[in-house]
């Protein structure tokens, strides 16, 4: 398995994703607004832990789709787990 590529996930869950991350970028979008008018800090605060669990969240589900793609590979011989745990780090 190339590890510069993801494994693509089916269609409808990819366009979930693509979906999640749209509404991600108008997050960051706002949040440099609320920086840019000066907004309270904790409106922004706010908006920032709004988007940090939005992207832990996108993580999640492109860490389950390596780890089902990896458990097949495991299964023919063609993996370590060495990858994974690499994979698992990088989440963190």
């Amino acid at each position: 398995m190339s590890e510069a590529l993801i494994p693509s996930p089916p269609e409808a869950e990819r366009q979930k994703l693509l979906h999640r991350l749209r509404r991600l970028e108008g997050q960051v979008r706002g949040l440099q607004r609320m920086i840019e008018e000066g907004r309270p800090c904790h409106e922004v605060l706010t908006l920032l832990a709004g988007v940090r669990g939005a992207l832990e969240g996108i993580g999640e589900i492109v860490l389950e789709e390596y780890l089902l793609e990896c458990q097949a590979e495991m299964s023919r011989g063609e993996i370590d787990t060495k990858a994974i745990l690499d994979a698992v780090r990088l989440l963190r």
